[in-house]
């Protein structure tokens, strides 16, 4: 299955909605961070180029109350990452909350652009809360914990909107973290939870340094560390033969889905070495199972592969086409990117001029096979089956 699944509910009455906000454009990291590039923004402007996004179908993402956030993070930490982005940290609090330490900067919209992650997800819940599908490329900051900033995530937009379908009566909810870093914050924030079901496909050995136990006997826990120079047909392996087994007999009655761009071949915080035509395969064969879609970012670091892997994903989503070249309207937000990274000085054509890459094909390798093998015999207590 090396192309491109199109969803029956791409084209039906209903049709996706995309969440975003002008924030994303204005905001940056600062100095040298690796999200110090254009994501949310230039993904948006992609799509829109490509001609994927009536006004009806978007939303502006809001801004999360304090009183949203605290469903999850403590009032104090809430309180703190606001004074950071107002009045300031005194150190001591920056080392208790983590905050202007360990590769999570103080920033100008240090709690607005979290906030505003945070909140178009909680928004994304509400609007599925009968069914739907919605995507925000915004949330997917995996690594936040309840009480400080983790992993250059400072909220855990993917916990709150879990517990916000939680709160409207919506119970087993399977999330699948498709991102190069283990999923960590939303797999502790539900370690035990027989109602919901996680899944992390990531890159073995790499930070957290969490994850790397295939055979995690926790309930409704799968992690599937693989190996550096994990390539399209590796993936599709794993996807067919354990992701998307486990997901179907758990039956969820939602399913959200990290899309963290990370993992491919072009991203340079990671050594796996994918294609971006996996990401909509997945995204598109997962969805299927669940009346109840939510499509989230992620990790993403390249901003030209980003953009594209993003649109792609949106277009999937949405029932598009996708073009053998890119428009020129299109090909114009690419060439307008500003990215001053060594592999930016040579860019080969296809990001300016092709939406998909060309797959990037491989042997399945031994290691692979097993961890597929363990996580198949792994037996999930909370639905009675054995993958």
């Amino acid at each position: 299955m090396t192309g491109i699944f199109k969803p029956e509910f791409g084209a039906g009455p209903a049709r996706p909605i995309y969440i975003a906000s002008e924030i994303f454009r204005k905001s940056r990291y600062g100095g040298k961070h690796p999200l110090s590039i254009p994501r949310v923004s230039l993904a948006t402007d992609l799509v829109r180029a490509l001609g994927w996004l009536p006004p009806a179908q978007y939303r502006d993402g809001p801004i999360a109350t304090p009183a949203q956030l605290a469903r999850f993070h403590d009032p104090d930490y809430i309180d703190a990452l606001w004074r950071a982005e107002t009045v300031g940290l005194s150190d001591a609090d920056k080392d208790l909350f983590n905050i202007g330490r360990g590769g999570n900067p103080i920033y100008g919209e240090v709690y607005r652009r979290p906030a505003t992650a945070a909140g178009s997800s909680i928004l994304a819940a509400e609007l599925v809360r009968d069914g739907g599908t919605v995507h925000s490329p915004a949330g997917g900051t995996h690594h936040g914990r309840r009480d400080r900033a983790s992993g250059f995530c400072y909220l855990n937009d993917p916990v709150l909107a879990i517990l916000t379908l939680m709160d409207a009566g919506v119970s087993r909810i399977a999330y699948v973290d498709l991102d190069a870093h283990h999923g960590d914050g939303v797999e502790d924030a539900f370690a035990d939870n027989p109602d919901i079901l996680t899944i992390s496909v990531h890159e073995a050995g790499r930070w957290p340094h969490s994850g790397d136990c295939v055979g995690d006997t926790r309930t409704g826990i799968m992690n599937i560390p693989v190996p550096a120079g994990f390539n399209d047909d590796e993936f599709l392996f794993v996807l067919e033969a354990a992701v998307l087994p486990t997901v179907e007999a758990f039956s969820p009655e939602a399913i959200i889905v990290q899309c963290g761009v990370d993992g491919l071949a072009d991203d340079p915080m990671s050594g796996l070495m994918l294609s971006n035509r996996v990401f909509p395969t997945a995204v598109s064969e997962l969805t299927a199972l669940s009346p109840r879609r939510i499509i989230l970012g992620g990790g993403g670091y390249n901003p030209y592969a980003l953009a594209r892997a993003w649109a792609a994903i949106w277009g999937v989503l949405d029932g598009q086409d996708m073009p053998d070249r890119l428009p020129e309207a299109a090909r114009s937000v690419l060439a307008e990117i500003e990215w001053r990274h060594s592999r930016a000085q040579n860019p080969p054509s296809r990001w300016f001029d092709t939406l998909l890459d060309p797959p990037s094909h491989g042997p399945i390798r031994d290691s692979v096979r097993d961890l597929v093998r363990i996580a198949g015999s792994k037996t999930f207590e909370s639905h009675a089956v054995r993958i």
